[in-house]
């Protein structure tokens, strides 16, 4: 027996050397092709980029303009809106996110950005649906540039008329997950109750008009600078968190969207219908990273779900044409808008994810590129 122990704890201080080996060779090689931002490009535009985590090491300049390939459209940026998304890159946090594939010692991808909102320059062979002058929103990864080339077949769709750039640009990311959120994973119906944690971020502000178009009854939990504009978004109440604890309330709801994470899953329960539905949303703070950051809230989420009649989990939101062109007409239509807190031009674009970073923004902070 004791020779049997003897091999096992052998063969596992092996397998926790090759491991440490791998992660140590992985890290040391682990880079990125930054070098090729040195020399002076053919066709230049301006553009966000980064070798290095950290906002230090943001650089704004001149990079090359790229070329639609055949499914492809070339756009003009005009707008850009910052997401935590972004700084969730920049920082490379939480740091799971590097050895999964971001880069462990440098991130891989070397553009910033998402949101987007412009007009086509030119379009592939194969593109039919868009041609140039076209004015269109979307997400395309480098979008903090003055070009972008997204698929044709993605998440790009025509932006409607009444609407500007920078309404436009705060759709993408923020909207489609609101959507999703209450459509998809709450399942809201009419006169069903809502609870909304964080009703003044940028997916709480759209959340709360998109729960109010589907005929919900809304709470919108948010401070008490912001009690007034989450009314004006439709909320049928409003609870200022800095007064008052939700979750120790005789309410119930039947689904509770949640943009914070900032009480325990006992307390989300405690005021959900015996059926309802929990939605966590987004990844905690710049506070709470770490290693795993909030990984583990829905992992514990998904195996409560397991045991009680509540249904608890994270959403995480798929960028498509279609839910993007859903958004498109209910803003067309006054049904939704888009609440801008703060604008920052494309060179300040360090600045303005360090003030989303802080977790105050009302709605959505706008990149303005002309």
């Amino acid at each position: 027996m004791k020779r049997i122990l003897k091999w096992i704890v052998r063969v596992v201080f092996v397998l926790l050397l090759l491991a440490f080996l791998f992660v140590f060779v992985a890290y040391w090689r682990s880079t990125n092709d930054c070098g090729r931002y040195t020399t002076a490009p053919a066709h230049p535009m301006k553009a966000i980029v980064y070798c290095d985590y950290g906002l230090a090491n943001l650089k704004f300049q001149d990079i090359e303009k790229p070329v639609p390939e055949d499914d492809q459209v070339l756009v003009r940026v005009h707008a850009a809106s910052v997401n935590p998304y972004d700084w969730h890159f920049v920082e490379g946090t939480p740091k799971i996110m590097r050895a999964m594939g971001v880069g462990l010692r440098k991130p891989k991808e070397m553009r910033l950005g998402v949101d987007y909102a412009g007009t086509v320059e030119a379009v592939g062979k194969n593109v039919t649906q868009f041609k140039p002058g076209d004015e269109v929103f979307g997400g395309r990864d480098g979008a903090f540039a003055e070009y972008v080339c997204p698929r044709a077949s993605r998440a790009i769709a025509l932006k409607p008329g009444a609407v500007t750039f920078e309404q436009a640009a705060s759709l993408n990311i923020a909207g489609i997950t609101a959507l999703q959120a209450v459509r998809d994973r709450g399942k809201v119906q009419p006169g069903q109750k809502i609870l909304i944690n964080g009703a003044s971020g940028g997916v709480g502000t759209f959340a709360v008009q998109i729960a109010k178009s589907f005929g919900a009854d809304v709470t919108g939990v948010c401070s008490t600078k912001n009690l007034d504009l989450v009314r004006s978004l439709g909320a049928d109440h409003v609870i200022d968190y800095t007064k008052e604890d939700f979750t120790k309330s005789d309410q119930r709801y039947d689904v509770v969207l949640d943009n914070v994470a900032n009480h325990s899953l006992r307390e989300f329960r405690r005021i959900l219908t015996p059926t309802g539905k929990y939605v966590m949303i987004g990844g905690g703070g710049v506070n709470e990273q770490g290693l795993i950051g909030m990984l583990a809230r829905p992992l514990k989420a998904m195996v409560l779900s397991k045991f009680v009649g509540q249904q608890m989990g994270m959403m995480m939101a798929e960028m498509n044409q279609k839910d993007l062109t859903v958004l498109a007409d209910m803003m067309q239509s006054g049904k939704l808008k888009a609440v801008i807190d703060r604008t920052y031009k494309l060179s300040e674009v360090p600045e303005a994810i360090r003030y989303v970073e802080e977790g105050h923004a009302r709605g959505k902070v706008v990149i303005t590129v002309d």
